[in-house]
């Protein structure tokens, strides 16, 4: 063998590790970007809930002319439903006539 040529069996060995930190790496920003996209997800439908909320009630105060005095006043009578396992959900309502204020929390 001649100094221009490559030993294989060298260069076997580095290629192997060289390709298992390139699929790591790839996987660990695969992995990274799929939990950036979970938690704005999870921030989104949040915010979707806590808009149900809102929009209930205000279908409420304009057909009864006033503001529920409870959530399960608004899934017994509007359909509302969420999920209470996923999400906490603060109701509190200030006057018949004002509108509530509401607060989603995720739990995980």
């Amino acid at each position: 063998m001649n100094r221009f040529q490559k030993n294989p069996a060298h260069f076997q060995g580095w290629g192997r590790v060289l390709s298992a930190a390139f699929f790591l790496a790839v996987l660990a920003l695969f992995l990274l970007g799929l939990d950036s996209l979970s938690g704005a997800t999870a921030r989104q439908e949040a915010e979707g809930l806590k808009r149900s909320i809102l929009q209930s009630a205000v279908h409420c105060y304009a057909l009864e002319g006033f503001y529920p005095d409870s959530l399960s006043y608004l899934e017994d009578h509007y359909g509302l439903t969420y999920d209470p396992d996923k999400y906490v959900v603060s109701y509190e309502i200030i006057g018949s006539n004002l509108m509530p204020d509401v607060s989603v929390i995720p739990l995980r």
